[in-house]
């Protein structure tokens, strides 16, 4: 085949692919197949991947578990894991294109500057036969040698002519199951079924709330969120206030802080983007800080003085002093940084954990009136708060964990409603080794955590225990 004849195909075939793959996959934006909605697809949450119901006990009452799907989790079916692995095909099949054109405009160039010398060598060779003497055998022998780069440009245009062969028929295959896919999913509609998904998301989170507090059985690896900061610090979102409140909040620092950083969602969180700032009256103390109901509730530095500022006005709306309560390094947790005072939120309200001289240093669990900061009912665990690592409520129990090193666990619940204790072994993945910060959020039921300079969040496992007539 002449050359220009190759140029012209390999030209075509190219521009063919890379206008005409991309609406196949679903690229351009364009309708397409209803397989080209794959970005919605991998976006679609079902409920049994984040939700789990497990058997029986053996006294025949029905034991359930409800396990919150963790932040920014996605479907992870095996439709939505082949249409992952498709675009990954298609990504790199672009790339090929890509190179393949560029390399083909190179090549074409060259070849047309080559087409008068090689035009000019097809004269000569024709008339060679009638007078061929030393002289202009030479003067063509060099210009053939001029020639002698094209040989290799010749053989990549070879190349990519199978390279052509080979993405095409990928494309087919690629084709053909994407047709698979879609006979698979049958007729539906995508955003019907999106928002069918997202309906039985809200149905089951109603549920959950109807089940409300269970017994804590477990918790999950730890999925780090971001990197930043100092060693130690805290962050949060609000444990009170509608889901549609994505807001995140930032502290770096143990003691002497004012600044907080307020960023718009989590997303914005991870970029480090879309945050106001707060410069608080007061300094705080340790990292037991919470955000409950709009307003930040931390120690004030160098007391045992409850802080509530409020977030809207930029406004201290309270402050109180906790009746005995230890500070500046007096009862702290094990890794010490001023955590003599701890705040926390469940699903019945705020709490205090502090320690006293009264209790000889053993944790003490208040529960608070969230506007006044007062105390209204005050419990001993027995604990020695030194002997700490953190601690968390959820449903009224305190559980602390044994270390604020590797190898920790949770090792000790109190419960408020019963005024009794448990000893608990329940792992605990600490990954970065050194947790200064550990709290629960009811509204989303996940445990923050700072560890050693990162953000990250555990999801919790809560079993409930219903009866046969239905009532928890």
């Amino acid at each position: 085949m002449p050359i220009g004849a190759v140029l012209s195909t390999m030209a075509m075939v190219t521009n063919w692919m890379s206008q005409t793959l991309p609406s196949l996959v679903g690229l351009n934006g364009t309708a397409g197949t209803r397989a080209g909605t794959s970005e919605k697809i991998t976006l679609l949450q079902r409920p049994e991947e984040g939700w789990q119901v497990l058997r029986s006990a053996p006294d025949g009452r029905c034991v359930c578990t409800a396990v919150i799907p963790v932040l920014g989790s996605c479907s992870g079916d095996s439709r939505s894991l082949q249409l992952r692995q498709l675009l990954a095909k298609v990504q790199n099949m672009s790339q090929s294109l890509e190179l393949l054109d560029l390399r083909t405009l190179r090549d074409l160039q060259y070849v047309r500057g080559s087409e008068s010398l090689l035009s000019g060598l097809s004269s000569r060779l024709r008339a060679a036969p009638e007078g061929l003497n030393a002289r202009s055998f030479q003067d063509l022998k060099l210009q053939m040698q001029e020639l002698l780069p094209l040989l290799p440009v010749l053989e990549q245009l070879r190349a990519d002519s199978r390279l052509i062969l080979h993405l095409k028929a990928e494309l087919r295959n690629l084709s053909g199951v994407l047709v698979a896919i879609q006979e698979e999913m049958g007729a539906y509609d995508y955003e019907e079924l999106q928002q069918r998904v997202l309906l039985l998301e809200e149905r089951l989170h109603a549920c959950l709330q109807k089940l409300g507090c269970g017994k804590l059985t477990g918790v999950s690896n730890p999925i780090t969120v971001r990197a930043s900061g100092s060693r130690f610090g805290s962050w949060m979102s609000d444990a009170m206030t509608p889901s549609a409140d994505e807001r995140v909040w930032y502290m770096d620092g143990y003691y002497k802080g004012r600044r907080v950083l307020e960023f718009r969602s989590l997303t914005d969180f991870i970029s480090g983007q879309n945050f106001v700032q707060h410069l608080l009256p007061h300094p705080w103390a340790g990292t037991g800080h919470v955000v409950f109901n709009g307003s930040l509730y931390y120690n004030k530095f160098q007391s045992n003085v409850a802080v509530r500022y409020h977030f809207r006005s930029r406004s201290v709306l309270v402050q109180r002093s906790l009746p005995g309560a230890g500070y500046n390094n007096t009862f702290p947790y094990s890794w010490g940084g001023f955590s003599d005072i701890d705040f926390m939120a469940d699903e019945g309200g705020l709490w205090a954990v502090y320690a006293t001289n009264q209790n000889a240093g053993n944790i003490v669990v208040s529960r608070l009136d969230p506007q006044s900061l007062e105390v209204l009912r005050s419990w001993d665990t027995g604990y020695p708060k030194r002997s700490a690592g953190e601690a968390f409520i959820i449903c009224g129990v305190l559980y602390v964990t044994n270390s604020h090193l590797a190898g920790a666990k949770i090792y000790f619940a109190y419960h408020t409603n019963t005024s009794s204790y448990e000893y608990t072994d329940i792992p605990f993945h600490n990954q970065y080794s050194h947790i200064s910060m550990l709290d629960y959020n009811p509204r989303q039921r996940l445990l923050y955590t700072w560890n050693n300079g990162h953000q990250v969040v555990y999801n919790v496992t809560l079993f409930h225990v219903i009866s046969t007539a239905g009532e928890l």
